[in-house]
């Protein structure tokens, strides 16, 4: 793998001067931050043009709530929530990337004008991800994943969770590489909550250098997690997630000054404030 000069994109995706904000849109009713706001297609096509406006630079659509205990939906509901959206943002000229595990979803939002595919599994949940991923020739996130929302707490165990995180991503990205997908498509994500504890949350932003160093550009999704919660938390009580969000748009900051691609973030306008002040900053040394 090529290192990376600055930040970096992947392949197939536009060039920003700056750390890019993802703004997320769930069409589905068990988010744990914002199920069911956006459940019907043409609220939810809206909600993302309003992130867009907001400053968004691109737009991530989930139908699969990936919240710790959450339980899968089937295929078919999956793109009945997912695919209507995705064209209807394309068509308005906004660059769409599809959340999704499914090699089938994936490849029936990218005929409907996604361009990136963010899978959390890194294409271990589907065995046909990895090459329909390849086939479409589409810009692919790798995510940290060690299982599914029902069990994923039990795996969060680490003696040294940058480096296993490091180790486990290096190791996915060469199987999905082997798999067909050209390296320089690659995204990669520490998957913030994912099987990991606040402690290891943390410890993650603090260390985007050696993920940065795996030579690919790193997405950092921090938005409204739990471990902002166990941050802000007030006589062990911690914030709801809508809360959260001017801690999460210190996180961005902190992202964007450490060289990550981009920040995958719920409520835009802090955020995208937050990285065009780390942007100016960096000009200003």
């Amino acid at each position: 793998m090529s290192t990376l000069r600055g930040r970096g994109t992947a392949d197939g995706l536009p060039e920003w001067d700056r750390c890019a904000v993802m703004g997320v849109v769930n069409v589905t009713p068990d988010s744990f931050s914002d199920g069911g706001r956006w459940f019907d297609t043409t609220a939810a096509i809206k909600r993302g043009l309003d992130l867009v406006a907001q400053g968004a630079d691109l737009i991530d659509v989930g139908g699969e709530s990936t919240r710790p205990g959450a339980s899968r939906v089937d295929e078919d509901e999956e793109l009945r929530r997912v695919v209507p959206v995705v064209r209807g943002l394309a068509s308005e000229g906004v660059t769409v990337s599809v959340d999704t595990m499914r090699s089938g979803v994936a490849e029936q939002a990218v005929a409907a004008g996604a361009v990136l595919v963010n899978d959390v599994s890194g294409g271990l949940a589907d065995p046909r991800m990895v090459p329909v991923v390849a086939a479409t020739g589409s810009p692919f996130v790798v995510m940290h994943w060690r299982g599914f929302s029902e069990d994923m707490n039990s795996r969060a165990v680490y003696q040294d969770v940058v480096a296993e995180v490091v180790a486990e991503l290096r190791a996915r990205m060469e199987a999905v590489v082997e798999g067909g997908v050209a390296p320089e498509r690659i995204v990669i994500d520490p998957g913030l909550g994912f099987a990991k504890q606040a402690e290891h949350d943390l410890a993650l932003v603090a260390h985007i250098a050696e993920l940065r160093a795996l030579g690919r550009p790193v997405l950092v999704a921090a938005s409204r997690k739990r471990f902002l919660g166990r941050v802000l938390a007030r006589d062990g009580a911690p914030p709801p997630a809508r809360e959260r969000d001017a801690a999460t748009a210190a996180v961005s900051a902190i992202s964007a000054h450490e060289g990550a691609w981009a920040v995958r973030v719920h409520e835009v306008r802090a955020t995208a404030d937050a990285v065009r002040v780390a942007r100016a900053v960096e000009g200003a040394r």
